[in-house]
């Protein structure tokens, strides 16, 4: 009898055994899956990825035997410069053939750095959306700016102005009017997270913006522009307002996201500029590529 509770007791020690080490295993996935997902941990990922795809696509799209023999070159009239520094004339001859050795070099780089470039400034302003500022907090209060342009100008037709609120977002203090800017400013805040549309409505026309509340990781648009292609293009992820609406842009400071390195703040931007240079250096070593 007393063997079989021995048994019992035994066989329970065990169940709680793997039950701890289940719950410990759903911890640290936990904890992985957070990581994996926070903004260090993606600038992380896409400086790796981009750093190997700079350098795979330089190689792909460079004449890399006239690039090596450029640099060779180079170092070679470098090496005279330094072993006959007290010959004047071999040394000034040297120097004009490095200014004609690194137009050479510069001349056969210029096309592949433009495959690269382009893309990658691209690619930036989009990653940007995410990672470039945070959401509004919940109760924090932010200011919503509008600027008008074409016949709706001065004091009494900013009166005109009219904003509409979903229930979450309440206005915390009355419209600052800027007559010589063209701009209405209002004081908001949300109660609950989420992503919110505003209307605003001036000569009969409404318009409206997205706005991000709450925390994550979410596609974030500070600006809504009418016209400005190209400004659109680097600072709005939102579509055109339309040409006949009086409002010439919406905008929302929405904070800037500082990602945490080390005990120090940064924008994601030059650590992925860092990362991403540093990434691109070794790739190039282990592929044997001439950069």
């Amino acid at each position: 009898m007393a063997g079989h509770r021995l048994a019992g007791h035994r066989l329970a020690d065990h169940r709680l055994a793997d039950h701890g080490l289940a719950g410990h295993g759903a911890v640290i996935w936990a904890f992985s899956m957070s990581w994996l997902t926070s903004p260090l941990a993606i600038v992380i990922i896409l400086s790796l990825v981009i750093g190997l795809l700079m350098v795979v696509l330089f190689g792909y799209t460079s004449d890399q035997k006239a690039i090596g023999i450029a640099k060779d070159q180079l170092k070679a009239h470098l090496l005279a410069v330094r072993l006959y520094r007290d010959q004047i004339p071999v040394v000034m001859g040297s120097y004009g053939k490095i200014l004609r050795g690194t137009g050479r070099y510069l001349k056969l780089a210029f096309k592949p750095l433009l495959y690269v470039i382009v893309p990658i400034t691209l690619l930036m302003v989009q990653i940007d959306r995410y990672l470039g500022q945070t959401p509004i907090p919940v109760n924090a209060p932010f200011l919503l700016t509008v600027h008008v342009g074409g016949q709706m100008t001065g004091n009494d037709t900013l009166n005109n102005v009219a904003l509409e609120l979903p229930p979450e977002i309440a206005m915390t203090a009355p419209a600052v009017h800027v007559p010589s800017e063209n701009q209405i400013v209002w004081r908001l805040a949300g109660s609950k997270d989420g992503k919110y549309e505003v209307k605003i409505t001036g000569a009969g026309k409404s318009v409206e913006k997205a706005v991000c509340l709450g925390s994550g990781l979410p596609r974030i648009s500070t600006v809504r522009l009418r016209g400005q292609f190209w400004e659109r293009m680097f600072s709005s992820a939102e579509p055109a307002l339309p040409e006949n609406s009086p409002i010439e842009s919406i905008s929302v400071n929405y904070p800037d996201r500082d990602i945490d390195v080390a005990g120090y703040g940064m924008n994601w931007i030059w650590l992925f500029f860092i990362l991403s240079m540093v990434a691109g250096f070794i790739f190039k070593e282990v592929l044997g590529i001439q950069i």
